[in-house]
């Protein structure tokens, strides 16, 4: 293998994306439990949902920063490594990565320091406000980052100059709610809650396992399988439409998915094989005949990849296990929901057992799902940028190959050794557990008088000071 400025760029950006899709997968599902939390709070009064609230805002407080900051490095690589593609196609992709910045960034950001700072000096309504704020802001965030990447996938609404080549909208709501952009944001927002809900439920199994069943974990327990349990046949779903509408404008990429290589009337359902490129054959495979009718609305032949050019394929062998890989995961929080549930309504769920055990791994299932699934979406959409429109290796700047070979090393070495302490400070914040509730000390009554939205007088440390004062992770 060649490891020339094309390579060693992709290996680059996709080493970033995949530090840095995991934090706002994170943040937005984790934005949603919280105004959940302090919803529940208002509403029934219960002081659980507040401890719950005043927990994980500080685990959101890191993430969300964690994220900032890996989605800027990530946005740099435009300029520095995929200098082309910036300027072909700049004037339809710049313009809704901008809007994220004016709709979502700022919106984030302001109630973002209300969340943290203002507990005892605004009232309750509007700190819930904020609350809900922040998690309508991480899916506007999600929104226009899903439509600019969407759109590369599936691209309409433009035009291109005869004169310096470079590609422009026409429509742009063409472009925003282009044929992929629907689906995939569904299935996006889903795999962001489902994620939050594993995290949440390994975190319950651990402190149950150590012995800290407290109110909270009792319910944060409850809370994230019975949400695995819904949300995860609704995924499914969602990923079946995104398959579908795959289907229909990028046919290589589902070929490769399923590992079809000839042309039929009627597919298989492939479960296990070894994709062998040049011999265009899977090896020792394992398939379910017949299928196809079942999962894809199409009129005509199914196309293999035998009915595309060398040079119009995705590299196979990756995209059809990572397909398998996120599948895997999914089912796995799928299992793992529904025997919560069976536990909770048993009256078993808060006893150690095999299940906890089981719980903690299962907290970075929805990080493989999440992953998994964005190498199936991007390697299956190669050798193009924008699909059927920039090749790849159209789109890289005139670099030297010593100059990002030197930055890929120093990103994976920075990246392990920021990005790998602050996930284990957050691991450890999310599974110490909570004060028992006999223990906890007498705290006193502090309220925001003249609020507009009425005063606080709720007794809880404020999520900032709980951030600062920390010193058990």
């Amino acid at each position: 293998m060649d490891f020339d400025a094309l390579l060693l760029s992709r290996l680059q950006f996709a080493f970033v994306v995949a530090f840095h899709i995991m934090f706002p997968a994170f943040t937005i599902g984790l934005a949603a439990f919280l105004a959940v939390c302090e919803g529940l709070w208002l509403a029934t009064k219960r002081d659980v949902f507040k401890r719950l609230y005043l927990h994980w805002i500080k685990i959101f407080a890191l993430a969300f920063a964690m994220g900032v900051v890996s989605g800027v490095v990530m946005s740099y690589q435009f300029g520095t490594n995929w200098a082309v593609f910036s300027d072909k196609a700049g004037s339809v992709i710049g313009p809704l990565l901008g809007y994220e910045v004016l709709t979502a960034f700022f919106l984030e950001a302001t109630f973002l320091g209300v969340m943290l700072f203002g507990w005892k000096r605004v009232g309750r309504k509007l700190h819930f406000i904020a609350t809900l704020a922040v998690a309508i802001g991480t899916s506007i965030s999600a929104f226009w980052i899903l439509s600019a990447n969407s759109w590369m996938q599936t691209p309409v609404g433009f035009d291109v100059d005869p004169e310096t080549g470079n590609l422009f909208a026409t429509d742009w709501m063409a472009v925003i709610f282009n044929p992929s952009f629907p689906s995939r944001y569904v299935h996006m927002m889903l795999a962001a809650f489902i994620t939050t809900a594993a995290v949440v439920l390994a975190a319950g199994g651990y402190q149950i396992l150590r012995g800290r069943n407290s109110e909270p974990t009792k319910w944060q327990i409850r809370m994230a399988a019975g949400t695995l349990l819904v949300l995860m046949p609704f995924q499914i779903w969602a990923g079946h439409w995104s398959g579908e509408v795959a289907h229909h404008h990028q046919p290589a990429k589902v070929a490769a998915i399923e590992g079809w290589w000839d042309t039929a009337d009627e597919q298989g359902t492939v479960l296990f094989g070894f994709p062998d490129e040049e011999a265009e054959r899977n090896i020792a495979e394992i398939e379910i005949p017949g299928t196809s009718k079942f999962l894809f609305s199409a009129e005509g032949p199914l196309k293999g990849l035998k009915a595309f050019p060398d040079t119009e394929r995705p590299p196979v062998f990756i995209v059809f296990w990572a397909f398998r890989i996120m599948v895997a995961a999914g089912l796995a929080m799928l299992f793992m929901g529904g025997w919560g549930v069976v536990l909770w309504l048993r009256n078993k769920i808060d006893k150690p057992a095999l299940f906890h055990w089981l719980a903690v791994p299962t907290g970075v299932m929805g990080f493989v799902a999440v992953i998994t699934g964005w190498i199936v979406a991007e390697v299956g959409r190669q050798p193009y940028t924008v699909y059927g429109v920039l090749r790849t290796e159209d789109s890289v700047s005139p670099v030297e190959v010593s100059s990002v070979a030197t930055s890929l090393i120093v990103f994976m070495v920075v990246y392990a050794i920021i990005f790998t302490a602050g996930v284990v400070y957050m691991a450890r914040i999310a599974t110490r557990g909570f004060v028992d509730d006999k223990t906890d000390p007498p705290q006193k009554e502090n309220r925001a008088p003249g609020s507009a939205f009425g005063s606080v007088d709720d007794p809880a440390e404020t999520p900032s000071d709980t951030i600062a004062t920390d010193k058990e992770g």
